[in-house]
Formats: C-alpha cells, sequence, structure tokens
C-alpha cells in the first residue's frame, strides 16, 4: 500500500513471528490455515533433530534382551563400554569386563562412529573369542553402526535404557576413576 514509505513496510519474517507468539487456541488453527508453511511451531525447513544424530539408532537391542548369565556375573567375557571425550578432541573408549572388572583403554582421534567402532574391532582382537562374548553400551550415536562392530566380531551388542546410564554401572565406575 505505501511503496515508498519505508517506515510502513514489514517483512514475511515480522509477520511469522507476530502470529507465532500472539496467536493462541482457534484463533492460532484458524491462522494456520491461511500460512503457506503450516507448521505448528516455527522451525527452519532445514533443521531437524536428526541432524546431530540426536534421532534413534536403528535396530537397536534392549539390555532387557541380555542373557540371564550377563547379569549375575558369573560368566566372564561380557563388557560395559563408553567413551569419555575430554578437551582438546582427545577421546577414550573404555571397556571393563564384568566377571573380572578388567579394563581395557583404547585413545581415538574422533568420536564419530567410524573411528569408535574401528577401536572397538581392534580392542576385541586381542582376547580370545571365549572372552569377548556381548558389549553392553549407553545410547551415545558413537555407536549407531554396530550392526557393522557385530558383523565383524560376533560380538552381540546391547543398549541401556534412555536416561539410565547406571545399568553399565561397572564402567561408570571405571569412568569416575579416570
Amino acid at each position: 500500500m505505501y511503496p515508498k514509505d519505508v517506515s510502513k513496510r514489514v517483512s514475511h519474517e515480522t509477520i511469522y513471528r507476530s502470529l507465532y507468539v500472539q496467536a493462541r487456541g482457534v484463533l492460532k488453527k484458524e491462522l494456520l490455515a491461511h500460512l503457506r508453511a503450516t507448521r505448528t511451531i516455527r522451525r527452519s525447513r532445514h533443521a531437524s533433530l536428526k541432524r546431530d544424530g540426536l534421532g534413534q539408532i536403528k535396530d537397536i537391542v534392549s539390555i532387557s534382551d541380555r542373557p540371564a548369565s550377563v547379569e549375575d556375573r558369573a560368566v566372564p567375557g561380557h563388557w560395559e563400554g563408553d567413551l569419555i571425550s575430554g578437551p582438546k578432541n582427545s577421546n577414550i573408549v573404555t571397556l571393563v569386563e564384568r566377571h573380572s572388572r578388567f579394563v581395557m583403554l583404547a585413545k581415538i582421534n574422533s568420536r564419530d562412529t567410524k573411528a569408535v567402532i574401528a577401536a572397538l574391532i581392534k580392542q576385541s582382537r586381542k582376547l580370545p573369542r571365549e572372552l569377548y562374548k556381548s558389549l553392553t553400551w549407553d545410547r551415545g550415536k558413537e555407536l549407531s553402526d554396530h550392526k557393522r562392530f557385530t558383523l565383524a566380531t560376533n560380538i552381540d551388542v546391547y543398549f541401556c535404557d534412555p536416561h539410565s546410564p547406571w545399568q553399565r554401572g561397572t564402567n561408570e565406575c571405571v569412568a569416575c576413576l579416570l
């Protein structure tokens, strides 16, 4: 309406912000029907919860599916693992055997899944097959390629329940000591 008056111009961003902040209830639904982007929460179309690996790990096997022999610590060969990240991109994979409490550490250059899986495969080959039967991990994205680890080593991988690091208690105690 006022092409020459700069003070009376409004950008599309201003309109969207105003509608998302002010609109409530039924009014909001009516307004959303007229907008080009009919999202209920304003977010960039490039934004995604999966962008940084915050999504689900595929084909996850829950800790509740572990054999009972793992739980009572009577049989050696069942391991708990974690990734510890420090300053200046320093990363250490920790592995603790549940029966003997034997600890193995592996320094890695990156916390991405490729580096972590490669370190785990290398560590698993240092032991006889009888001493490495399963691995329990938290739900960190560094083990999102757990299928490759299982195929390379024939070692089952189990994951803790969400927000339950205590389910790998032995490994958590070791991480505190480091």
